[in-house]
Order: structure tokens, then C-alpha cells, then sequence
């Protein structure tokens, strides 16, 4: 199929897909209007009930705990799909290459600088994410994000420890398994999945909202974890075999 009938089968799908965004963005209510009755609810609820100061965390991993626990796996099996696809055979026993630092000290002292950053930053929303605004999932990103600063300003070498499958896949296990056995401890003991297991604490504290704090804590793990083994896997196949060999490293 030549180029200029791919354009021609491509330019009506893109205006009619374009004409499907203008619609459904008309259609938006006015900014900060709210239509339903079931954030008041959970406004009301959560905090009572679950302990959980942060709403959105105790919807998340109590009201609808059992949807997250799809969202975990839906990610985990993503992260199997790009890998399988992404993986080259062929270049498994390749040797590993000495990849270009980053030359400027004042670059590099930086890039050491916004690791410890967020790395403090990515804990701190994984650890309080039940409590104030966070919580596992965006708390894992940044998490892998600040490590994956590492390879910028160090190089593939310094990141291997990182990308290695066989010390990662545990941590993945970990995180995607400790939410269900979380839920399955709850049915041994004759509760209903992912019931608390734990005294509900004081609001407001790292010691309340019981079993989400568990739940919450898996999460942060499994997202670290594959967000590393996603980077590792496109560090592998689109960047290090393009970066020149720095020979004096």
C-alpha cells in the first residue's frame, strides 16, 4: 500500500475521531460543577468508617478495593505484554557496553541531588498516601522515576542493578500478591475479601485505616517495580545499543 493511500484511508478517521473529542469535550460540564451524589456519600463515609483522611485513597482501596486489585493486574499483565514484545532473543548474550556519562560534574552532583529527592518524595507519597494527598500508585512512579535519574547521569552500567529481572520479579510478586492475600487472610478468617484485618487506629495517623495501609503499600511496590522493568526493557531495545561506547570509563 503506497504512502499516498494510507494518508488518504487516515485523513477521514482522524477528523472523524476529532469530531468525537470536539463533541464529547462540549458536552463537559463547567469546571467545578459536580452532578452526582456519590462523592457526598463517600465525603461523608469514609472518614467515619475507614479512618482514611485521604477520600480518595479509602474509595479506592476499601469502597472499590476489588476494582484496584484488577487495575494492579491489568498493569501487570501490560508490563508482561510489552516485555515479551520488546524482548530480542537474538541480543540476549550480548555484551554489556560501557554507555557516555554525563560529562558536567555540576549535571551529575544534580542528578544525585533529585534522586535523593524523589526517592523522599515517592516514599513519603507511598507512606502517607491513605492519610493526605498520594497514595501506592503515584507514589511507585515517582519512586521509579528518581532511580531511572540514575542511569541519566551515571550510565546503563551504574542503572544494571536495577534492571535486573531476576532481582525484580520477587518485588513484583510481592506487591501484586500481597493484595490478594490481604483479601484472602479476610475469607480464612471468615470475613468477606479484603476486610479489615486490623483496628481501624486514630484518623489521621500512619497507624489507622487498618488494612489499607497494607493494600496501599503493595500497590507502591508493584508500580515501582514494573515502571523499572518497563524503562529497563526500553533502555534495552531503543537507547543503550544507540549510545556510543565511552572507552575511558
Amino acid at each position: 500500500m503506497s504512502r499516498r493511500v494510507r494518508l488518504a484511508l487516515l485523513t477521514p478517521a482522524l477528523l472523524g475521531l476529532g469530531g468525537l473529542f470536539a463533541w464529547a469535550i462540549a458536552g463537559l460540564p463547567e469546571f467545578g460543577d459536580y452532578r452526582g451524589p456519590y462523592g457526598y456519600v463517600l465525603n461523608q463515609i469514609v472518614v467515619p468508617l475507614r479512618h482514611s483522611t485521604n477520600v480518595v485513597m479509602g474509595t479506592t482501596f476499601d469502597v472499590r478495593g476489588l476494582d484496584t486489585m484488577g487495575e494492579e493486574f491489568i498493569l501487570y499483565a501490560a508490563v508482561v505484554g510489552v516485555t515479551l514484545l520488546l524482548r530480542d532473543e537474538s541480543g540476549a548474550g550480548r555484551v554489556e557496553r560501557r554507555t557516555r556519562r554525563a560529562r558536567s560534574d555540576t549535571v551529575r552532583l544534580l542528578g544525585v541531588l533529585m534522586i535523593g529527592v524523589g526517592l523522599l518524595v515517592g516514599l513519603w507519597l507511598v507512606a502517607f498516601g491513605y492519610i493526605t494527598p498520594g497514595g501506592g500508585f503515584p507514589g511507585g512512579v515517582v519512586l521509579a522515576g528518581a532511580i531511572v535519574v540514575l542511569y541519566l547521569v551515571g550510565s546503563h552500567r551504574d542503572y544494571g542493578p536495577f534492571r535486573n529481572e531476576h532481582a525484580l520479579d520477587p518485588f513484583e510478586g510481592l506487591g501484586a500478591g500481597g493484595y490478594v492475600i490481604t483479601g484472602l487472610a479476610a475469607l480464612a478468617l471468615g470475613l468477606q475479601f479484603l476486610t479489615n484485618l486490623f483496628g481501624y487506629g486514630k484518623a489521621g495517623t500512619l497507624l489507622s485505616a487498618g488494612s489499607i495501609g497494607i493494600l496501599n503499600a503493595a500497590s507502591g511496590i508493584a508500580v515501582t517495580v514494573a515502571m523499572l522493568l518497563l524503562f529497563a526493557e526500553f533502555l534495552e531495545t531503543y537507547v543503550v545499543p544507540l549510545e556510543p561506547e565511552d572507552v575511558g570509563s
